[in-house]
């Protein structure tokens, strides 16, 4: 008469050993999958991004040529009226203005910026750590 280890009328639970090998080899495997996810998403975004970062650079460039048109414009038409030369410094004297106004506005947009932390991120990693530690101190009472 042979006895069956696995069955028989032992306990059929698995010791706590095993328990916390299994949790955290199934902890392990949910990481690895949630990094992997994370990273294909952030490749498709990555990739859609990329394509508008182009389109939005080729726009700009674009614009600026447009700018350039409409200043020439500006001085052919101040030289209706004026010496080319005044008109050339006139409009000069403008597009440097509007620039030190832009770069003013940007300096203190940057300084309001405050350095970029993702604290959403870090309470959420904060949380989740406060949890396992509150479930392990929990399973080594039970």
């Amino acid at each position: 008469m042979t006895t069956n280890a696995s069955g028989g009328g032992g306990s059929t639970g698995a010791s706590t050993a095993d328990l916390v090998s299994q949790a955290a080899a199934q902890i392990s495997t949910l990481v690895r999958d949630e990094l992997t996810l994370a990273k294909l998403e952030l490749t498709e975004k990555g990739k859609r991004a990329g394509v508008g970062g182009g389109l939005f650079g080729g726009a700009a460039v674009l614009g600026l040529y447009g700018l350039g048109l409409f200043l020439t414009l500006a001085v052919v038409l101040l030289d209706m009226a004026w010496p080319l030369w005044l008109a050339v410094l006139v409009v000069m004297v403008v597009v440097f203005a509007a620039a030190g106004i832009a770069a003013l506005i940007g300096k203190s947009k940057l300084q309001a910026a405050a350095p970029p932390v993702p604290k959403d991120a870090i309470a959420g990693v904060e949380a989740d750590v406060q949890t396992i530690k509150t479930a392990a101190r929990e399973g080594r009472r039970s």
